[in-house]
C-alpha cells in the first residue's frame, strides 16, 4: 500500500463535505497510465482507494474488495461517470486498482494527502481555538523523524525507508522516501524547505544533528531547533556531558505511569555562551527513569541536546514539553509504519509507491 495512504488509517471518519477538498486534490496528480488503458480517471480510482482505507483495508487486496462491493452512490460522489444510461457505475477492476496502487508517484500523492489531512486539522484546530483561546503566543512544533516500513519491501529486497516532519498534534506535513537511513541527512533539506516554518520549533535525533541543518532552519526558515548529540558529534557533545550538571538546579520534572511502566523526566538547562554550534544558545540535560511495575526493573538514559531557543524565547516547562513532543510523535510514528506496511496477503513482496 503506498505510503500515503496508509496515513489515513491513523485520521478520524471524513465528512461528506470534506471529500470534495480530497477528491480537487487527488485531480492534481500526475496519471502513471497510458492513455489508452484509462478507462476510470486518476482521481476516482485514488479516492475509492481512499475510502476504503478510511474504512479499515489494510492491504491491497482488501482495497480492491471494498472497492469492488461500493454502492453506487459513493461510486458518483467518488467521480464515477456513466458511460450508458442503461448501465449502473461502474467500479473499477482489481487489476486496476493494483495497478494505479503501486505504479502511482508516491512523493506526489503524500503531499496531496497530507494537504488534505492538514486542511482538516487546521479548521478543527482554529474552532477549537475559538471556543478556547490560548494563554498565550503559540510556537509550532515540529519533530522530523525517520522510519522503514514494517513489512513494506521492494522488488530488489530492500525495506522502504520514510523521512517525515510531523506536527504536534500527529499530522504529517511532508514524507519522502529515503534510500537507506544514511540518506536522512541529504532529504532533510528538500523535505522541509517547501514548509513554512517561520516560528516552529523544529525537533530531531542526533543523526540529523548537522551544521548545515542548524543554518538553514534558523538563517532561511526563522525557525528554531532543539538537536540531539551523540557520537557524530564528539568534540561537542563531550563538551556538553562534561558541564557541572550537577549544579544546574533541576527545572523540570514529569512522572507518566502507562503501559505497565513507571516512568519519570527531568530536564536541566543552562546558557552556554559561544557553543560550537551554529545559533545555539542552551544546552539541554533530559534523564528519563523507566521502571517495569510487574518486575521492578529500573532503566536509567541520559541524553544531551543542543538549541537555538534562549532563556528568554523558552522556558523550561516549555523545551521539556517538546522533547516529550517529540518522544510521542515517535512512538506515534511507529504505529503509523506498522499500519501502512501491512502486507498484501497476495503478493509476498509489494513494491511501495514512487
Amino acid at each position: 500500500m503506498p505510503a500515503g495512504l496508509g496515513r489515513l488509517a491513523g485520521s478520524g471518519p471524513a465528512r461528506s463535505d470534506e471529500l470534495p477538498g480530497l477528491l480537487d486534490r487527488l485531480r492534481r496528480l500526475p496519471d502513471p497510465r497510458r492513455l489508452r488503458s484509462r478507462r476510470h480517471p486518476l482521481s476516482y480510482v485514488l479516492a475509492l482507494a481512499a475510502c476504503a482505507v478510511l474504512a479499515g483495508a489494510k492491504s491491497l487486496t482488501a482495497i480492491a474488495e471494498w472497492v469492488a462491493d461500493a454502492p453506487g452512490q459513493l461510486l458518483l460522489g467518488c467521480g464515477a461517470t456513466l458511460r450508458d444510461p442503461d448501465r449502473p457505475y461502474r467500479a473499477p477492476s482489481e487489476a486496476t486498482v493494483r495497478r494505479v496502487l503501486q505504479r502511482i508517484d508516491g512523493d506526489a500523492l503524500d503531499a496531496a494527502i497530507g494537504d488534505w489531512l492538514t486542511a482538516r486539522a487546521d479548521a478543527s484546530r482554529a474552532a477549537d481555538q475559538d471556543e478556547h483561546p490560548p494563554s498565550g503566543p503559540v510556537r509550532e512544533a515540529i519533530a522530523v523523524d525517520g522510519k522503514s516500513l514494517r513489512g513494506a519491501i521492494r522488488t530488489d529486497g530492500r525495506r522502504v525507508h520514510l523521512l517525515s516532519a510531523l506536527r504536534g498534534d500527529g499530522i504529517v506535513l511532508a514524507q519522502r522516501e529515503v534510500d537507506a537511513k544514511s540518506n536522512e541527512i541529504t532529504a532533510f533539506r528538500p523535505l522541509l524547505d517547501p514548509l513554512d516554518l517561520t516560528g516552529a520549533g523544529v525537533t530531531f535525533d542526533a543523526l540529523l544533528t548537522q551544521t548545515d541543518h542548524a543554518k538553514f532552519l534558523v538563517e532561511e526558515k526563522g525557525a528554531h531547533y532543539i538537536a540531539v548529540l551523540k557520537g557524530n558529534h564528539p568534540t561537542l557533545h563531550a563538551l556538553v556531558k562534561d558541564l557541572p550538571w550537577k549544579d544546574v538546579p533541576l527545572m523540570d520534572r514529569t512522572r507518566t505511569p502507562a503501559h505497565g511502566r513507571d516512568e519519570i523526566r527531568r530536564l536541566k538547562a543552562v546558557t552556554v555562551p559561544r557553543l560550537p554550534f551554529p545559533h545555539a544558545g542552551q544546552a539541554l540535560q533530559i534523564v528519563r527513569r523507566r521502571r517495569t511495575v510487574r518486575t521492578g526493573k529500573v532503566s536509567l538514559e541520559r541524553a544531551y541536546a543542543v538549541t537555538s531557543l534562549t532563556a528568554h524565547q523558552a522556558t523550561a516547562a516549555d523545551l521539556a514539553e517538546r522533547v516529550r513532543g517529540h518522544w510521542a510523535i515517535e512512538v506515534r510514528h511507529e504505529a503509523l509504519r506498522f499500519r501502512t506496511g501491512v502486507r498484501d496477503p497476495r503478493r509476498p513482496v509489494v513494491a511501495a509507491a514512487g
